[in-house]
Formats: structure tokens, C-alpha cells, sequence
């Protein structure tokens, strides 16, 4: 089994939650003082009397309680219109976009695959980024940069129940549908097999932190706190893993959505309430923060059964390394103000990722990000 060292002292580490779908903004922190959101939304709607208040305009679904405790609590953020200008609606390219950082033409590597290969330039850690789930997220790839992925940590780290040779195919394979369209076959293939064994060699490593963890936190059984208990069981080894990656949903709700909105609300608020409270019960809360997305909002004007899609949506950051509160203002819904029937988004989503990899990496965000951004201050240095 391959083995790491140790290290002693505490590096920041994140933890992304990607809402996969387009999570609806106007019903996660609903304007419920707004006249133009009930006439907007006289159907798919959150009642004023089930808002949980957080400030005088705005408050949260109800089925976020646990989040709202941490927003009282001053250790959450609430990062308000975030998206980029010229909104496209199209899930793979949006999502192409915010994984990419490249919104005017088709991007070869992640921000955080940037990020992984300045932390650890020289590959000495083969888990210094952790992808937990069946998908191997763009933002995270980089040429070069092995990404360990986890289906399942309790029955074995890496794409379980399958031949090693299968596995190193299948790993292969991932990364093949990543650069095809971009870089070709030939040469490149020797650096693809060389990741891929990388990457299984980073399931091995993985492979121990089931047998090391123990904890009173009983974590729900459904998929979002799975993953999240997974994470933890990573971080809690102390493998100087940096990154990790999970996704949630599908947040694409153009019909049911009223029921289907807040069950992944409630899964995904108690699962990130559980993950905390595990942490804290090991002393290893100081240095994570959560950062939550979706690719993009939806309309304001609902469709009688849910919300299609739509641009500026809202970003949220957890940890205590971080000053709650808002950031940005939430975007106007006066229909003169309105792009398409879209809220117009007025944060571009690298100022939030220059905050993250500047205040919390401490790292250039300058090339991770590709350019410069006047970043939000919800890091507390």
C-alpha cells in the first residue's frame, strides 16, 4: 500500500458542494418582503410565514434551518447575484464556465486543477485533490494533475468492485472525455495513463481512512450526506488532502419543484450541519471552509409547476474562518431591471474565487482565475 507522511501543521482545506442543476435563488434566499416576488411567483413561491428571517429583506427556505443556525451564528456568508455577464442557459456550457473560469471560449482546465498543481507542483501527494462521487468534475482537472476519485470510501477507495485493470481503463477513460476535444490522442495518451495511475494510487491511500474513523455523528442515509461523511473521513485521516468536490441535486426544476426544492434543501442542510458538527467533534473545523454553487439560477417568473432556467444566482461560503453575514446586493426584480425575465447578475463568479484562493489558499489567484477581481472580504485573516 502506498503510503505519505504526515504533516503537522494545519493547511486550509475546502470543501466544494456543486448544486448541480440550476438551484432556484429567489426560493433558497427568498426576498419574502418583496411585492414583485409574489406577483412573479404566485405559485412556486415560499410562504412569508415559513421564511426563516435572516435580515429584514431576506430570509431563508424553511427546510434550511441548519444553515440559518449558521448564519446566526455569524459563520456563513451569503454571497448575493454572483454569475457573469452575457448569461448563457445551457447547463454544460455554464457549468463549462464556472469550472473553467473561461466564459468567451472553451477552457482546458479547472481552477482548482490550477490550484492543486501550485500547491503541490511536483505531485508529491496524489491526494491533494479528492473528487468523491462517480464524476470527475472539470474544475478540478489539469494536465498533470491526478485527482483521486471516490465512489464509495467504505468499500473501497477508487470506482469499487471492478479489476485493477478495469479501474486503470475506466480511469483512463474520464480523462480521455475531458481532453479529447481539446488535445487530441497521440502523445497525450502518455500522460493520461500516467494520471490515471496516479490516481489510483491515490485510492489506495484513501483506502485507510475508513478503518481510522470513528465518530457519535449519525449521518442521514441519502447520497448528499454520504458524500459528506466520506469527505470527512478523508480530512479526519490527515492525509494533506486540500481540495475536495462533491455535487448535489438535480436543482433543474422545471416541474414538482415546490417538493422537490425543499427535500434537497433539507438533505443537503442537515448532511452540511452533520459534516460540521463531525469536525468539531475532532478538532478539525478551524481550517475548512464549504463553498456552495449552482451553475446558474432560474427565472423569476415561475411556469405554474416550477422555475426555468434562468442567470444570476447566489453563492454561500461556511466555516469558521468566515465573516457571515451578505455580500453584494441582492439584483433588482423591477421588470426594467430584468434580462430576458433574468435577475442580471452583478458579482462575477472570479471574485468570489479570488477571495477563496487569495484569503484562504493564500495562493495568486491571478492565473487561477485568469485575470484580476475585486473580491469580496468574507475571509477572516
Amino acid at each position: 500500500m502506498t503510503t505519505i507522511a504526515k504533516k503537522t501543521t494545519k493547511d486550509p482545506v475546502i470543501v466544494v458542494l456543486q448544486l448541480s442543476g440550476g438551484n432556484d435563488y429567489l426560493n433558497t434566499i427568498v426576498p419574502y418582503n418583496s411585492s414583485e416576488y409574489r406577483d412573479y411567483r404566485p405559485i412556486v413561491n415560499v410562504e412569508e410565514n415559513d421564511v426563516i428571517p435572516v435580515t429584514n429583506s431576506v430570509g431563508m427556505h424553511p427546510a434550511m434551518a441548519p444553515l440559518a443556525d449558521m448564519y446566526k451564528d455569524g459563520k456563513m456568508a451569503i454571497i448575493h447575484g454572483v454569475g457573469y455577464e452575457n448569461s448563457v442557459r445551457s447547463h454544460f456550457r455554464s457549468m463549462d464556465i464556472w469550472h473553467t473560469c473561461e466564459p468567451d471560449k472553451l477552457g482546458t482546465e479547472g481552477w482548482l486543477g490550477r490550484a492543486i498543481k501550485d500547491i503541490d507542483p511536483n505531485k508529491e501527494n496524489v491526494v491533494t485533490g479528492v473528487s468523491i462521487g462517480p464524476s470527475l468534475y472539470r474544475a478540478l482537472v489539469a494536465p498533470g494533475v491526478p485527482i483521486a476519485t471516490v465512489e464509495n470510501l467504505d468499500s473501497y477507495g477508487l470506482l469499487t468492485d471492478i479489476s485493477p485493470e478495469d479501474k486503470r481503463d475506466r480511469v483512463l477513460d474520464r480523462y480521455k472525455k475531458m481532453y479529447s476535444s481539446t488535445v487530441g490522442t497521440g502523445p497525450v495518451m502518455d500522460f493520461l495513463s500516467q494520471t490515471g495511475l496516479d490516481a489510483l494510487k491515490g485510492a489506495d491511500i484513501l483506502n485507510v481512512a475508513p478503518e481510522m474513523y470513528s465518530s457519535s455523528v449519525e449521518y442521514a442515509d441519502n447520497s448528499i450526506s454520504k458524500k459528506l461523511k466520506s469527505i470527512a473521513k478523508v480530512h479526519l485521516a490527515d492525509l494533506g488532502t486540500r481540495i475536495f468536490y462533491c455535487d448535489h441535486g438535480s436543482f433543474d426544476t422545471h416541474a414538482n419543484q415546490l417538493a422537490s426544492h425543499r427535500y434537497l434543501w433539507d438533505t443537503a442542510s442537515v448532511a452540511i450541519r452533520d459534516f460540521f458538527d463531525d469536525l468539531k467533534e475532532h478538532n478539525a473545523a478551524d481550517n475548512v471552509i464549504m463553498f456552495i454553487f449552482s451553475e446558474f439560477g432560474r427565472r423569476v417568473r415561475d411556469n405554474g409547476a416550477g422555475t426555468d432556467h434562468g442567470s444570476g444566482g447566489v453563492c454561500m461560503v461556511i466555516g469558521d474562518s468566515v465573516t457571515g453575514g451578505e455580500y453584494g446586493e441582492y439584483p433588482s426584480m423591477k421588470e426594467r431591471d430584468l434580462d430576458q425575465g433574468d435577475l442580471v447578475p452583478d458579482m462575477d463568479f472570479r471574485s468570489v474565487y479570488t477571495a477563496i484562493i487569495e484569503d484562504w489558499m493564500k495562493l495568486d489567484p491571478v492565473p487561477i482565475v485568469g485575470g484580476t477581481f475585486e473580491k469580496p472580504s468574507f475571509i477572516t485573516n
